[in-house]
């Protein structure tokens, strides 16, 4: 079992609160994760077992009488009225680290947890591995603010991945970890799941076919302006549809979105987003490239190389349990900056480059808007294939895609 960043953010929360809500997709490692931390303090009980997710639905209280705190309870977005009952209970006797919850469909368990343990449970999201975790380095992860005041051009990893395995594979903890797994057996499986409980409980979906077709249209669309209109059409629905059929994704942990930034927030929410798969396996896999050439030579590999990047950014942040501010940035006249970080009312800005060799224009629209925001911008940099870090042109670095992940 590889160390999770999560870890300590769930340690810390137990002091605290009465309880932990860890939630995120399937297969991220939810489970594993709580059941090594605590499986000699927690009693485990899971609510994907059909014969206990009835019991608990028959005789809530005879349930938790049988399960008493301190309890691990995996899936409790099936029985959801539990949580009410356990409410009560943490308010009779309110003791940190009694009750541990995991949850893979957002919506639904965000909304018991809010109606019943709000101020009550620390709310804390798994992803799949970042690129630190993959290679071992999960207890060392620097949350976001710290990783942006320590990024410096000595540091360099050596792990022997190569970015195509590290994109074909993805980060879930199961194939990524083990190389015997077979990749699109594993992921044709874990659409087939994905749509059979979690999207059919998050919505009345008729044709699993055409949602299917979305998916795959989804994922040619990874690293680009989200167009609704233009998605639409292609899939042949309408735009309230593909609007519902986003929100699900999002919910589910299988996109990001990522909106431009603008220093009045009402208009962050007007203007379209970026939409990002969160992991590069899964939507490598729907484009149906396979191996290292076809990865290569493909039109989206620069896109799949800039989500690579912007997901293992927003894992840092959610893994440290930080808030993210996560941004793209695009003037009028199209100059675009790929990631914009702010943090402590500062912005720090990427660009992220799908290539080993790097010029000086490479780094122009970041230089153009640091003498345009000379007051707001703290640091500007490239992130690159290039096989060292190096300064590229005055007050901008270029690092490696791996030295920056890794750290």
């Amino acid at each position: 079992m590889k160390p999770r960043a999560l870890a300590r953010v769930i340690r810390k929360a137990l002091k605290t609160f009465p309880a932990i809500v860890v939630t995120g997709p399937r297969q991220s490692g939810k489970t594993t994760l709580l059941r090594m931390l605590f499986s000699k303090t927690h009693r485990f009980v899971t609510l994907e077992d059909p014969d206990v997710r009835i019991r608990a639905k028959e005789d809530p209280l005879h349930f938790l009488e049988q399960y008493s705190p301190p309890v691990m309870i995996d899936e409790i977005q099936y029985v959801p009225e539990l949580l009410s009952y356990i409410k009560t209970r943490i308010d009779e006797k309110r003791r940190p680290g009694q009750w541990l919850f995991t949850g893979s469909q957002n919506f639904i368990l965000m909304e018991g947890i809010s109606q019943s343990l709000a101020g009550r449970a620390a709310v804390l999201s798994l992803l799949p591995f970042s690129y630190a975790e993959r290679i071992g380095l999960g207890e060392k992860t620097r949350g976001l603010t710290d990783w942006l005041k320590e990024l410096t051009l000595q540091k360099e990893s050596d792990d022997g991945l190569s970015l195509a395995d590290t994109i074909l594979r993805g980060s879930y903890p199961e194939i990524a970890s083990h190389k015997t797994v077979d990749r699109r057996l594993w992921f044709s499986s874990y659409i087939a799941t994905y749509l059979e409980r979690d999207v059919r409980n998050l919505a009345q979906i008729g044709d699993f076919s055409q949602f299917e077709r979305f998916l795959k249209l989804c994922a040619t669309r990874t690293g680009q302006i989200l167009n609704l209109s233009d998605l639409a059409r292609d899939v042949g629905t309408s735009v309230p549809t593909i609007k519902r059929w986003i929100s699900i994704l999002e919910t589910g942990y299988q996109i990001f979105l990522m909106y431009p930034y603008y220093q009045n927030i009402g208009k962050r929410l007007v203007k379209s987003p970026k939409m990002y798969f969160n992991d590069t396996g899964l939507a490598s896999y729907l484009l149906g490239l396979h191996d290292r050439e076809s990865l290569l030579h493909s039109p989206n590999f620069g896109n799949l190389f800039e989500t690579l990047i912007i997901t293992d950014v927003w894992k840092r942040a959610l893994h440290s349990g930080e808030s993210t501010a996560l941004y793209y940035l695009r003037t009028r006249d199209g100059l675009e900056i790929d990631l914009v970080i702010e943090s402590r009312q500062k912005l720090h800005l990427f660009e992220i480059k799908s290539a080993m060799t790097l010029w000086p224009k490479h780094a122009s629209s970041l230089l153009r808007m640091k003498n345009e925001l000379p007051n707001s911008v703290a640091a500007g940099a490239v992130i690159s294939m290039a096989s060292q870090n190096f300064h590229l042109v005055k007050g901008i670095q270029n690092y490696n895609w791996k030295n920056i992940l890794a750290l």
